[in-house]
């Protein structure tokens, strides 16, 4: 069954892919209509999430931000398809680092410091992780959960590859970065997915309590790589800039928990100045302290 859902898909997937940018957009519309109106796709989930994190923001504005998250959604998707074909000069015109950030890879790169990414699911993070594998000179590894059809797995997996990211699957991630330790690299940590609250660090996050895991403060602090936070800011539609900062230099000196509370602390701003382009349908809240 998963081999013919992918068989089937696969035609549709690069159709879109292949689109001009002007079609694309008007195909993204029109599933924008069916997924919002028709299907409602965790419409309930969206709506609750958004009216916890900002409880003194109207019905109105709720709703307002909820059509803007189904739109940039349906963009997302679509965008995340692209990736499948386009050129390298489309991509960075799309989607680029900012001279800022480029100024701060390339110190890190002349110092021959590995360090870690730490960022969320805002903006398109896939294209980002593109741009900065034909931008940055380090070797750019990310964690990723695998698929559980094999088939849309590998697609993911060569899509993401393409530009020269490498992959680690979530249960490699240390060793891989040990094995790395001597070679000028960068791993990116999603730190906003939902970890069983066992052993997580807990803390306020858009007004609540909210598990983090402490897999990127703990290997930071381990390996004492520096963390850059990173922000990819939609300009307009299908146009982004990613902004980078060093947010900890020095991790082996901090305490346990002040890495967690600063990049959770980053992201939050970044969403609150942004809030559409978050991923408001992840069940981020499922568990209880």
């Amino acid at each position: 069954m998963q081999a013919l859902v992918y068989y089937i898909s696969l035609p549709f997937i690069y159709l879109l892919s292949f689109l001009p940018f002007w079609i694309f957009y008007r195909v993204s519309d029109i599933f924008f209509l069916i997924l919002y109106y028709v299907l409602g796709y965790r419409k309930k989930v969206v709506i609750a999430n958004l009216k916890n994190s900002f409880p003194e923001k109207s019905n109105k504005e709720i709703k307002k931000i909820t059509r803007q998250f189904y739109r940039y959604l349906c963009d997302l998707l679509l965008e995340t398809f692209k990736t499948l074909t386009i050129s390298k000069s489309e991509a960075l015109k799309r989607c680029k680092l900012s001279p800022e950030s480029l100024i701060l890879f390339d110190k890190l790169y002349e110092e021959r410091k590995s360090f870690i990414i730490v960022m969320g699911h805002y903006g398109n993070w896939e294209w980002a992780g593109n741009s900065f594998s034909i931008q940055g000179k380090q070797q750019l590894y990310v964690i990723y959960h695998p698929l559980s059809n094999k088939y849309f797995n590998q697609l993911i997996y060569n899509m993401r590859t393409r530009f020269g990211t490498k992959l680690i699957a979530m249960q490699d991630t240390l060793r891989t970065m040990l094995t790395n330790k001597n070679n000028s690299s960068v791993t990116a940590f999603i730190a906003d997915q939902t970890p069983s609250p066992e052993g997580a660090y807990w803390t306020k996050f858009l007004n609540q309590e909210t598990p983090i895991f402490w897999g990127t403060e703990k290997i930071a602090r381990k390996l004492n790589y520096p963390i850059v936070f990173t922000n990819v800011n939609r300009i307009k539609r299908g146009y982004y800039e990613i902004f980078c900062e060093m947010l900890v230099e020095n991790p082996a000196t901090t305490k346990e928990g002040e890495i967690s509370e600063i990049h959770t602390r980053r992201l939050e701003e970044e969403i609150i100045k942004q809030p559409e382009i978050w991923l408001w349908s992840h069940r981020r809240w499922k568990h209880k302290r």
